[in-house]
């Protein structure tokens, strides 16, 4: 395990860049022009991407991304 020490500012920008991030996945997973297998990609990385975020965020704003485990 790694730690790091951010300063307000930096929190804030990582907490932009990974809801972008986030978005973009989210984007992509609707869309049906992707390939199953790419889709199965992009959820992995989704649900690592969503715990960093998670400890940055407030409840509220985790709820935005929050999926439901049984879809696909």
């Amino acid at each position: 395990m790694l730690g790091f020490l951010f300063n307000e500012r930096e929190c804030k920008e990582l907490d932009y860049v990974l809801k972008k991030e986030l978005d973009e996945m989210l984007f992509d997973l609707n869309d049906k022009r992707i390939d199953p297998d790419i889709k199965v990609a992009i959820e992995s990385r989704y649900k690592i991407i969503f715990r960093m975020y998670a400890r940055l965020a407030s409840p509220k704003e985790i709820s935005k991304y929050a999926r439901n485990r049984m879809y696909h």
